[in-house]
């Protein structure tokens, strides 16, 4: 049997990628002598030096044109047939923010533009599906963007990790910077550790039930990839932790390593993690954009 060359496996996976954040910021140190708190409770106990802060004139839509203008600029248009736009912070509750970046950066109508919403992870879930796409046609190409706007009540525990930012991928087949392979761990549960209902313009946190599901969810999707025949820990040079603050990195890096049989020093956490951690210590949380 000869096989038809489009039936042949293709290596698919992000192409480029770019990085857009707010044109203001605040220095935690300024947060926490306005309330009169050791800086160290924020640089030292979260990992946090500077929350990103948006001006009157930005938004999840300017900050992802942003991004993905610069996508366009190196790549053109030609191939791309789909935005996925994934973000907590919706502006429209029937319109897709995505329809106003593809205006703004003068994507053609045959782009076809779908927005995506789910806690921590449509950005990951966004760039599985641009993968399936591909695969289909493997001619086609899928700008995935994530932005998103972290906000919490003042004065709160989650204010210090307030932040704000946008990220776009150029997905597509021989990418020139990260092949996805199969296969993915999944895992899903209904906690109420995180929430922003439609009455609220701030989000309601319960800082560590949060820290705990987390751990929980990322120890699941872990021992489903594993069942699935994935790679061992000890077989990855580098990890990509989403970071609601460093220190989650910390510790979701130490709780991957104990489940698989090591353990650890802290010295040796932050070693593997250094080079994680710059644009989000700088930025804040920003949801669903895994800047790592």
């Amino acid at each position: 049997m000869v096989r038809h060359e489009s039936e042949m496996p293709v290596s698919i996976g992000i192409h480029d990628l770019a990085l857009a954040t707010s044109h203001h910021s605040l220095s935690l140190t300024d947060l926490a002598d306005h309330y009169g708190i050791d800086p160290a409770k924020f640089s030292v106990g979260i990992g946090q030096d500077v929350m990103s802060v948006l001006a009157g004139d930005e938004d999840i839509v300017t900050m992802a044109a942003d991004a993905t203008a610069r996508i366009i600029a190196r790549n053109g248009v030609e191939g791309i047939r789909t935005l996925l736009f994934a973000t907590e912070s919706g502006i429209d509750q029937s319109k897709s923010a995505g329809v106003y970046v593809h205006k703004l950066v003068g994507l053609p109508s045959t782009v076809r533009v779908v927005e995506l919403k789910q806690a921590c992870y449509s950005a990951t879930a966004a760039l599985q599906f641009a993968v399936g796409l591909i695969a289909r046609d493997p001619s086609q190409k899928v700008l995935v963007v994530a932005s998103d706007v972290a906000r919490y009540d003042l004065g709160s525990s989650g204010e210090s990790t307030q932040g704000a930012a946008a990220a776009a991928m150029l997905v597509q087949a021989d990418p020139a910077i990260m092949v996805v392979d199969n296969p993915a761990g999944v895992f899903t549960e209904d906690v109420m550790d995180f929430w922003r209902p439609n009455y609220r313009s701030t989000a309601l946190v319960d800082g560590k039930g949060s820290i705990k599901a987390y751990l929980n969810a990322i120890g699941g999707a872990w021992e489903d990839y594993r069942a699935q025949g994935g790679a061992p820990f000890e077989d990855f040079a580098a990890i990509c932790y989403h970071q609601p603050f460093t220190k989650m990195a910390t510790k979701a890096h130490r709780h991957l390593a104990v489940l698989s049989g090591g353990n650890p020093t802290p010295a040796e956490v932050a070693a593997d993690l250094a080079e994680t951690i710059s644009y989000n210590c700088v930025l804040g949380h920003s949801y669903r954009v895994w800047v790592s």
